[in-house]
This record gives structure tokens, C-alpha cells and sequence, in this order.
């Protein structure tokens, strides 16, 4: 254990030198040490799983639950900023000394285990929620599935956002062998939610070999969505009509909606939620670094964490929508493990010119090689930066108030420059 009063920063990068693989699919280390930290579990755990929509879902749940009254706490990773974020008690982050004290406690049960920083991170959470005496868990599924530290938690209710091609390395190269790791969230007997009517036969596969009680989107509950962006969810036990938009863009978000309103229903906790309880939640919501947009020096900057061909699909239809700028420039940082063309051929027509940066971490594409193969595919010029603070600099250089800036490719991309730009505009002491 590090000596007492080490800050959360030691912590963390101590945490990083417990196992020598940054990612090791597996639940039995943490089942072990949850076995013998014994904590008291609560009877509403929701498990929430999917490529894409995670972080949005979970945030919606968290919202809504909170204003019917109940108290919740909301596990999500990565972060954009500070590992604060990644756990939430009652709508708020959980300060250093509270994540220091999990961390002890785990320390004091792991008697030489291997843990990842996520499932260390994981269990310090669980511990926190423990402690807080919560109504609900909302757990958001780190990688995958069957194999993630969070599922060593059995759910009352899981949700799968949608399933497409991400994470190959460790979890397959097509969708069904993704999707099968995915569906090991299911439980017998517990209702899971499917949040796309596109479904893969592996989660169906799985839903029946288990006995889970399957819900699918357009089978098992519906949504309309109105030329004004006001859309009707129809589920199994009723209609909620006249809803606004969610404050997250994209018509994406109203689908993420639809499946966090089944999943709710399902297990009986959409009972004190109804229409005006949602357009008095949702259209409020934010979430950093999901479609953020923001105003600096009269340029707008867009920042989403797409990450993967169908988020990067996503994000160029949110464009489209919005309203036209005259230039977009696009500031992308990967890591090694994605699909580069994959990423950038959905956004080809949303952008005009485009600058390559390193992504902060150690998994980076170099921005050199980020940039060749960006030029590839695009047939246009990449700029090449060395750092967050060359591209920042070269893009506003660049751009005028009537252009955009869009901030993608990764959550070690957005958020580093979200950081440079908030700390920029904070006053000096």
C-alpha cells in the first residue's frame, strides 16, 4: 500500500504497474476480492452494455431515477477529465479523499492479485456505492461483456445500446463474435433490452439459450419521431407522448432514450416517471464530450469521442444536422487499435481540412502516420502536429468565427484539449 496522505495522482499511476497488461478480460479476481470485501449489495443493480450510447444511457438512467426520487450511483468509464468522473453519487462526482479510502480498503483484501487499473478502479466504485447506502447501481460495461469487471455484479435489469465492430483485438472481428461477448450480461430470468431493432442472432441466440427475457427495439417497444424532433415511446405498459428532445444531439439519442425508458419499464421503475418528469429531465442533459458544442473567441468547437466506423457515421449525420458553417476543420487523434479508415470515410464530406495529432497515450497512432493515411483516403492535406497545444494553435490560426472545429477520434484527445481550453479561459488568481 502507498504511504498515507499520497494523493490521488500517485494512486493512479501506481495503479497502472499492478499487471502487466493494461486490459485482461476476466471476472474471477475481482469475484474473489468482492467475496472477500463482502459488500452489501443492492437489490437494483443495471447493467449497461453496447458499442456505442454506453455513457449517454447511463446518464439518462442516473437522471431520471434521480428525479423520481431514488438515490443513485453511476460507474462509467473512461473519463474526460479527472478519474472523479467515473464515479457518481447522487449526480455528484466523488472527491479524492473518498476514491483514496475505496482504494485503501481494496488494498487491504487484494493480497498480491493482479488488477487492472480498470478493475481496481472498479472495485474502489462498488465500495463507494456500498458505503453511500444507494437505492440503484448504474454500471457502465468497461470493454465487452462476459469478461468485463462489472459483470462480476448480478443485475436485476441489463441493456445493450447496439453491437457493431470495435475493441477487435480482444473481442472478435465480426459482429456476431462481438455480440456474443456482449449478451454474457444476461442473467436467466432477468429482462435485457436491446437498443437497436438491428439485432444480432447471437444476442438472440444467447437470450434463449439462457432464458433472459429479451426486449428489442421496434419489436418489443417502439418510438415515433416527428419532423420537430417531439417523439412517443410505446412500450409494454403504456405510451409516454409529446417528449422533447434529449439535451444530447443527435437522433440517436431519442433511440439511447427509447431503450433506457424499456429497460426502466421492465423492472418496474418507470411507474413514477412519466411525460412531464422526462421533458423536465432529458432535454436538460449534457455530457462531456459527447456532441459538446462550444463558443471560444467566437469560433464554435464540436468535441465527440467517436471512436469507431459506426460512431464516426453517427457524428457526420449530428453534423448534418446542425446548422452550416463555412469550414469545418477536424483536430483527430487515434489510438493503434482502431479502424483509421473506418473512422475518417464517414466524416470525408463533413470536413474541409483536417490536422493530425497524437492521441495521450502510450497507444497513440503518431500523428505523422495519422496524417499519412488521413491524406490517403481523403486526398486532401493533413497537417501534422506535434502536440494538443500545436493543433489548438494551427486550427484557430486557421478558422474563422463563420467555421467549426470539430475535436474527435478519442476520449485521449477530446479531453486533453478540452482541458487546454478551459484552463485557458479560467481567470488568473
Amino acid at each position: 500500500m502507498l504511504p498515507a496522505g499520497a494523493p490521488l495522482s500517485v494512486w493512479l499511476t501506481w495503479l497502472e504497474t499492478l499487471s502487466p497488461a493494461e486490459i485482461n478480460l476476466g471476472i474471477s479476481r475481482v469475484r474473489l476480492l468482492m467475496d472477500r470485501l463482502q459488500l452489501p449489495l443492492p437489490v437494483k443493480t443495471l447493467l449497461i452494455a453496447g458499442t456505442n450510447g454506453k455513457g449517454s444511457c447511463v446518464a439518462m438512467t442516473d437522471a431520471l431515477l434521480r428525479a423520481a426520487g431514488l438515490s443513485v450511483g453511476a460507474y462509467t468509464s473512461p473519463h474526460i477529465s479527472r478519474y472523479n468522473e467515473r464515479i457518481v453519487v447522487n449526480g455528484e462526482t466523488v472527491d479524492d479523499c473518498a476514491i483514496i479510502s475505496a482504494f485503501e480498503v481494496v488494498e487491504t483484501v487484494r493480497d498480491g492479485v493482479e488488477l487492472t487499473y480498470f478493475e481496481y478502479g472498479t472495485l474502489a466504485a462498488l465500495i463507494v456505492f456500498a458505503e453511500a447506502e444507494l437505492d440503484v447501481w448504474v454500471l457502465e460495461v468497461g470493454l465487452g461483456g462476459r469478461l468485463d469487471a462489472t459483470n462480476a455484479v448480478d443485475p436485476m435489469a441489463a441493456l445493450i445500446t447496439n453491437v457493431s465492430l470495435d475493441h477487435c483485438a480482444w473481442l472478435g472481428n465480426d459482429v456476431e463474435t462481438i455480440a456474443s461477448e456482449k449478451a454474457g450480461v444476461m442473467r436467466a430470468g432477468i429482462p435485457v433490452t436491446y437498443g437497436d431493432s438491428n439485432i444480432p442472432e447471437a444476442i438472440e441466440r444467447h437470450s434463449r439459450e439462457l432464458g433472459a427475457d429479451l426486449l428489442v427495439a421496434g419489436r418489443d417497444f417502439q418510438v415515433d419521431i416527428g419532423t420537430d424532433g417531439i417523439w412517443s415511446w410505446h412500450g409494454p405498459s403504456g405510451d409516454l407522448e409529446s417528449l422533447k428532445a434529449p439535451g444530447l444531439l443527435g437522433e440517436f439519442q431519442i433511440r439511447n432514450a427509447a431503450a433506457v425508458l424499456a429497460m426502466l419499464d421492465a423492472v418496474g421503475l418507470l411507474d413514477s416517471i412519466d411525460a412531464d418528469l422526462v421533458n423536465r429531465v432529458l432535454p436538460s442533459l449534457s455530457l462531456a464530450g459527447r456532441s459538446q458544442r462550444l463558443t471560444v473567441d467566437g469560433v464554435e468547437w464540436f468535441f465527440d469521442v467517436a471512436h469507431n466506423p459506426a460512431a464516426a457515421s453517427a457524428l457526420a449525420t449530428t453534423l448534418a444536422s446542425c446548422e452550416t458553417r463555412n469550414m469545418t476543420f477536424a483536430i483527430v487523434g487515434l489510438l493503434d487499435d482502431k479502424d483509421v479508415d473506418g473512422i475518417i470515410a464517414p466524416l470525408t464530406d463533413s470536413v474541409d481540412h483536417w490536422i493530425a495529432v497524437p492521441a495521450n497515450s502510450e497507444r497513440a497512432i503518431p500523428s505523422g502516420e495519422l496524417a499519412r493515411q488521413i491524406s490517403n483516403l481523403t486526398a486532401r492535406a493533413c497537417f501534422v502536429a506535434d502536440s494538443v497545444a500545436g493543433a489548438v494553435e494551427f486550427a484557430r490560426h486557421e478558422a474563422s468565427e463563420s467555421d467549426r472545429i470539430l475535436v474527435t477520434g478519442s476520449f485521449f484527445t477530446v479531453g486533453p484539449i478540452l482541458d487546454q481550453l478551459a484552463t485557458e479561459s479560467r481567470p488568473e488568481i
